[in-house]
């Protein structure tokens, strides 16, 4: 026989049974501090006891979610999104063609070697942007021809070099070319050293490349006669940059700033930057370091025979006067404009074989003879820059070996082009002043630095 509980006690039990299942439907679940909530009824007494249950992980999962106010719609999910599944096209996979452009060869032959005609090359080198350069091509270079499935043309490639290249792709709308240029990282370096026997060998003793070193030469050139005036115990030093493309040194930049000691004379150079854009080397208080003329139109040859007015003529046999300086250099060595000009000969010459005779001004006139031949573009009228190639070293004329005969004449008069008076080429401007000197002087600061590191290392025996 069952037992039966007082009626109070049902009576209380049911009105509590209610209340909590009230309070349970209309009380939120919190997702951060609620955890379940519970009642423990006790049937003899009435008396009812809250108790409060964390969440385990499994509940956490079952319990829904409530936005709170740092809550975002990216932040809130549904269980009942469906998750869509977006198919990402594969990049088209082409079959590429190289080849190392060599000398004589032609872009069309190029097309042809890649199983390409003519007029696909036509239609690429016409297409947009810079789809034309690919016409400027260079022994060196290589290049590459994509083909599609079909064995179309999809795309070419022209690397230029480690930083240039040219990319052409063809589009619904026809061929499209884009020149890409990567920017290097350019890292400061310095060098220094003194010169035992060669101007050559002290750089690759101080770790230079012959480059540097030649144009370490060309910023000093007009100053000192690298072929004359070097002697032993000479020294320089110089701070130049070298270039790296992810991690890796592909060459040297530019030279910021150099010294050289010849001979007890000190000469400092730092490279400047005008607001045309325009780059040269000027002395500390901005003075060119370029001077209106060359000294020496060979880069590094031997006087052969000097200036001498009463010289007797190797070939005649008889005293004449040797109005210029010979250099002896290879059979093709470039011969160069010793200052701008204009053309006023270019030919044979007599004794001289070909020449050609430059006319600087009103008064200066520089002649360059017993050429082999003359560079492309070289003939009467023609103006020409300082530096310009203007032909190449031979033996024509009355020569006994490969050399040029160079002479510098005013108003008509020969003189010795060693020692002949330069005039300097046009110094900083006296408004641009300021800037040259907040633009130099951290380079010509770099410059001193080091130098004075160097010295303090010698001086201390290390």
């Amino acid at each position: 026989m069952l037992n039966k509980f007082p009626r109070t006690h049902l009576a209380a039990a049911i009105v509590m049974g209610a209340v909590v299942s009230t309070a349970m439907i209309l009380s939120p679940a919190a997702d951060v501090e609620a955890g379940r909530m519970s009642v423990t009824l006790d049937l003899e007494t009435g008396q009812s006891t809250p108790q409060r249950t964390p969440l385990n992980e499994a509940d956490a999962v079952d319990a829904p979610r409530h936005a709170t106010a740092q809550s975002t719609p990216s932040q809130t999910t549904s269980p009942t999104e469906p998750t869509v599944a977006v198919d990402v096209p594969a990049e088209p996979e082409f079959e590429w063609s190289e080849f190392e452009i060599r000398s004589g060869d032609t872009l069309s032959a190029l097309f042809k070697k890649a199983g390409f005609n003519d007029g696909l090359m036509l239609s690429v080198i016409h297409g947009d942007g810079d789809a034309k350069e690919l016409q400027r091509l260079y022994a060196g270079e290589h290049i590459s021809f994509a083909s599609d499935d079909n064995g179309e043309l999809a795309a070419i490639k022209l690397q230029r070099s480690r930083l240039e290249s040219l990319s052409i792709e063809r589009t619904e709308a026809g061929f499209v070319g884009e020149r890409v240029v990567l920017e290097p990282e350019a890292r400061i370096s310095y060098a220094e050293a003194e010169i035992e026997s060669s101007l050559f060998g002290a750089g690759q003793a101080a770790g230079l490349t012959d480059k540097l070193t030649m144009e370490l030469a060309g910023i000093f050139g007009w100053d000192i006669d690298f072929v004359l005036d070097i002697r032993k115990g000479d020294s320089f030093s110089v701070v130049y940059e070298e270039l790296y493309l992810d991690g890796e040194k592909i060459d040297n930049g530019r030279i910021l700033a150099a010294s050289f000691n010849n001979s007890g004379r000190e000469l400092t150079a730092v490279l400047y930057t005008d607001n045309d854009g325009v780059s040269a080397y000027y002395t500390p208080e901005g003075r060119s370091m370029r001077k209106a003329f060359l000294r020496t139109p060979v880069d590094f040859a031997r006087i052969s025979s000097h200036f001498n007015l009463s010289r007797r003529h190797p070939v005649l046999h008889r005293i004449r006067a040797h109005k210029g300086t010979d250099y002896a250099a290879s059979t093709g060595t470039p011969i160069k404009a010793a200052g701008d000009g204009k053309v006023i000969h270019a030919g044979r010459k007599g004794g001289f074989g070909n020449a050609v005779v430059l006319q600087h001004g009103n008064n200066i006139t520089t002649l360059y003879a017993h050429m082999r031949g003359f560079a492309r573009g070289i003939r009467t009228g023609r103006r020409v820059t300082q530096g310009q190639v203007i032909g190449y070293v031979g033996s024509s004329g009355l020569a006994t070996g490969p050399h040029l005969h160079y002479e510098f004449r005013v108003n008509g008069a020969p003189r010795n082009p060693v020692t002949v008076p330069l005039p300097d080429a046009e110094p900083i401007a006296s408004n641009e002043m300021a800037r040259f000197k907040a633009v130099t002087q951290g380079a010509l600061a770099q410059l001193e630095t080091y130098q004075n590191t160097s010295r303090m290392t010698l001086a201390r025996g290390e």
